[in-house]
């Protein structure tokens, strides 16, 4: 546990309080409160793990559920429902920005806060950790005067920091930007922006229709959700604006599949789409502590066929009195594509998905993977960290090693802390079946 309070002392308003401040300090990005039969448990979330943080007694369950509620105007008296709420307050010079959620499970409430952390977005599009190549893709996006440009990832991947990074570049006095959003995450000076609201029939789709008549330069989406939404949002592209918003995909071929799937017509994707960002969020090495070892054969082939290059050293997570586990905060891996005229004809003309895909890949883009290895090489994460976050079907050196291989293989520890001789654990490999002319058959590789 990291924390402790004397709940027969300490009122059940400053223990809220001081998980609340105390997490935010941590850096952490929500905080979990799990009703549990014998008591309630409180995790954190910092740099993508949960961790346990305290327990909750029972017969305080209630009165905790009951504060939270109240301070993010939710309604206490309603438990069988879900409900969504927000905290806005400064606490011992913290400033708190929080989404809460609420769920009923068999055991009671589960309450869910979310802590939003606008620094990344007021440092600045430059500071969110894309490489030169990338960065300069992603100016040449935000200079096109129409078009969609979708930042792509799973929930917590960053996309909102990135768009809002995008937009306080955009936000100049001869623009005009509006936003559609559930919710605002994020108050910019200058910017318009809209809260949607489902129960008046406010929706992302009602909402998009009144805003091209309010002569917009840029107009953000929160996120493309439906079909509507989606074709809205592609015609609104090519009637001169520029359109951000995101998507949940893992990159950018999968992008292009959705929006197909959503029933966006061809010949208007290919027309309006002009750039994807897919991100994934590694954690970043400590540099007090990190160490440098030696490559092992999986790790040395799989870097010199996907970057080429001849590498027998990279950096590794020790640990020490300022991290704890070698790791502190994240840093994120891009996918950046700029779409071209010719990936733009070959959507139009419906060319199959493995032609398609080797086009993508063949043009001017550097691949998760990639960007993933090249920050392995530089110091700023581990192998484990990329390997657990991106997949590396049709990357893979050999087409033999699953994701539990390869992970394993790069599991390298010290053997000895005084020497420092580094133990290098033998891949297992299993065996896979290889299909002849006449019988499948098991061949041990």
């Amino acid at each position: 546990m990291l924390a402790s309070f004397d709940f027969e002392k300490t009122p059940i308003v400053e223990v809220v309080n001081e998980i609340l401040i105390d997490a935010a300090k941590r850096g952490a990005s929500d905080i979990h409160f799990d009703p549990l039969s014998k008591y309630m448990k409180t995790r954190i979330r910092v740099d993508g793990a949960l961790i346990d943080y305290c327990e909750i007694p029972n017969n305080l369950k209630k009165n905790l559920i009951t504060r939270i509620k109240i301070i993010s105007g939710m309604n206490i008296t309603e438990t069988r429902l879900p409900q969504d709420g927000a905290i806005k307050d400064r606490l011992e010079d913290v400033d708190l920005d929080l989404r809460v959620s609420s769920i009923p499970t068999s055991e009671g409430e589960k309450i869910v806060i979310r802590i939003l952390d606008y620094s990344m977005s007021l440092s600045g599009i430059e500071h969110l950790g894309f490489s030169d190549s990338n960065y300069k893709k992603v100016l040449k996006m935000m200079n096109v005067p129409n078009g969609i440009i979708l930042v792509t990832g799973a929930t917590g991947s960053g996309k909102s920091t990135t768009v809002y990074s995008i937009l306080q570049r955009l936000n100049r006095e001869d623009t005009n930007i509006i936003t559609v959003e559930d919710p605002i995450e994020m108050d910019i000076e200058g910017i318009n922006q809209i809260q949607t609201n489902s129960e008046i029939g406010l929706d992302f789709a009602t909402s998009l229709r009144s805003i091209l008549r309010q002569d917009p330069n840029v107009i953000m989406i929160g996120e493309i959700r439906d079909t509507e939404t989606a074709k809205i949002a592609v015609r609104a592209s090519i009637t001169g604006h520029l359109v951000l918003s995101t998507l949940h995909t893992n990159d950018s071929l999968n992008t292009i599949e959705r929006l197909l799937d959503m029933e966006v017509e061809r010949y208007l994707l290919a027309s309006s789409l002009t750039g994807i960002v897919s991100q994934k969020l590694a954690r970043k090495l400590c540099l007090d502590c990190r160490v440098v070892r030696p490559t092992n054969e999986y790790e040395s082939n799989l870097i010199k066929k996907v970057l080429n290059r001849n590498i027998t050293e990279v950096y590794s997570s020790e640990g020490c009195e300022k991290c704890g586990n070698g790791y502190v905060g994240r840093i994120a891996l891009h996918e950046v594509l700029l779409i071209d005229q010719t990936i733009k004809d070959a959507i139009s003309s419906d060319l199959p998905r493995d032609k398609l895909r080797d086009l993508v890949y063949s043009a001017d883009v550097t691949t998760l993977l990639q960007d993933g290895l090249e920050k392995v090489v530089s110091g700023l994460t581990t192998f484990e960290e990329v390997l657990k976050l991106i997949e590396l079907e049709g990357e893979d050196a050999y087409g033999i090693y699953d994701l539990k291989t390869a992970i394993d293989s790069t599991n390298i520890v010290i053997d000895n802390q005084e020497t420092g001789i580094f133990k290098t654990p033998e891949p297992t490999i299993t065996p896979i079946p290889v299909t002849t002319n006449d019988n499948a058959e098991t061949i041990e590789l």
